[in-house]
């Protein structure tokens, strides 16, 4: 028995130095499902080709397209993005239906439960949200068009910031939202850009029920445009017609003029410009990071326990979506106000938004994706497949890099 337990022994040292010394050598830097190693396509192709020597001349082999497919398979079984726009998934079942769409008869206390929360929930939580929400909706719209008839002034902004806060903070509770605040201190102020990552339409009303801001987007019509009108009246928001949407320069002037007046509320905005389920960031529109002004990042992580606050915007219309949530157990999430961020010497706007967005996911505990939220409606941009097929030339006239990502020319390409 101490012989064998001692062979165990060795034995569980053998592999655990076999799996510290393939760590170190192939150190893989995805989380995910395969682990994928840090290696140029040339040292791939070399691997597939079965030769750890280079070719005397750079060539095309047949077996080069099974480099390609390996990345592709590899990219489908371990795809990072696509499920960032599904619903978050649950380690438990919260009786809701649609957490659990495969639900089967477990037990019958289970179900007796369920019963009892779908009553509660439609029967008595759902008339008083509704009627709760109708009453901030209108009560915003109707103070905000008397304000909107006051001269500007102190008075005019005072009593406008009021209203605001009491009509978002009716909204918050028609959604019984419990929202933790965190490092107040950090607020955004007058003069800035807010800049948060997003998950919902009710994001909004989340960070204004604790301050008042400027918004920005496109105009609506409708019971929106009519909201929209009410608020511009009360207050210096920013709103953009259809066709003035594409143009980056009018917008970036206008929110140029607009952080440049010390006097106007910061602005709120999502720089990704689509939701997300609530747990990573994607890339950041580097537009609001070229005005040059202070930037007051936001962190915000709901609770997927009591109701999933992600908006599938592609399978839910906005009605639908609000009644889910007000159907819901409730709202429970933390904000983080992080301290201000500026644009360093020599950085980019592209550099600034992602150091922003680092920033962003790292507080609120989520992933940082350098994937375009855009991907979620449109197809992979051209640039990236074009830049598969100039790493794929480069290996074909010889033309490779060494450790410190120089390019080094070998072969005919000499010539």
């Amino acid at each position: 028995r101490a012989c064998a337990d001692v062979f165990q022994w060795a034995t569980l040292r053998m592999e655990r130095g076999a799996r510290e010394k393939n760590q170190q050598l192939y150190k893989p830097y995805s989380n995910g499902i395969i682990a994928k190693e840090l290696v140029s396509l040339e040292q791939e192709i070399q691997e597939v080709r079965r030769s750890g020597i280079p070719a005397p001349e750079p060539e095309f082999d047949m077996s080069d397209i099974f480099s390609f497919c390996r990345r592709g398979v590899e990219s489908i079984v371990d795809d990072e993005v696509t499920k960032r726009f599904t619903a978050e998934e649950l380690e438990s079942w919260n009786l809701l239906t649609r957490s659990n769409y495969n639900f089967h008869h477990i037990s019958t206390r289970l179900t007796v439960l369920w019963g009892v929360g779908v009553l509660v929930r439609y029967a008595i939580l759902l008339p008083l949200r509704v009627t709760l929400a109708f009453t901030g909706v209108g009560l915003l719209v109707v103070l905000t068009s008397l304000i909107g008839l006051l001269p500007n002034g102190w008075v005019k902004s005072s009593l406008s910031e009021k209203a605001h806060l009491m009509c978002y903070r009716i909204c918050v509770r028609a959604l019984t939202a419990i929202i933790t605040y965190h490092d107040s201190e950090n607020k955004p102020k007058n003069g800035g850009i807010c800049v948060a990552n997003h998950t919902s339409p009710i994001d909004v009303i989340i960070l204004a029920s604790d301050g008042c801001y400027a918004m920005v987007g496109q105009v609506h019509g409708g019971l929106m445009g009519v909201i929209q009108r009410a608020m511009l009246k009360a207050c210096p928001h920013i709103w953009f017609e259809r066709s003035e949407v594409k143009d980056r320069h009018l917008v970036a002037k206008r929110l140029s003029d607009h952080v440049a007046d010390k006097t106007k509320l910061p602005i709120l905005i999502f720089p990704e410009g689509t939701c997300i389920n609530n747990t990573s960031v994607m890339m950041f529109k580097k537009g609001s990071f070229e005005i040059g002004c202070t930037v007051y990042p936001v962190a915000i992580k709901y609770d997927p326990r009591f109701g999933d606050a992600f908006w599938n915007s592609s399978k839910f219309g906005m009605v639908n979506y609000l009644l889910h949530m007000m159907s819901s157990w409730g709202v429970v999430c933390s904000v983080w106000y992080l301290p201000p961020m500026r644009r360093e010497e020599g950085e980019d706007a592209v550099q600034f938004a992602n150091r922003v967005k680092a920033a962003i996911a790292r507080k609120g505990g989520l992933a940082d994706l350098l994937w375009d939220g855009g991907l979620k409606r449109e197809k992979v941009k051209k640039v990236f497949k074009e830049e598969q097929q100039k790493m794929y030339s480069k290996v074909l006239v010889g033309v490779s890099e060494d450790s410190h990502g120089s390019e080094v020319v070998r072969g005919p390409a000499l010539e």
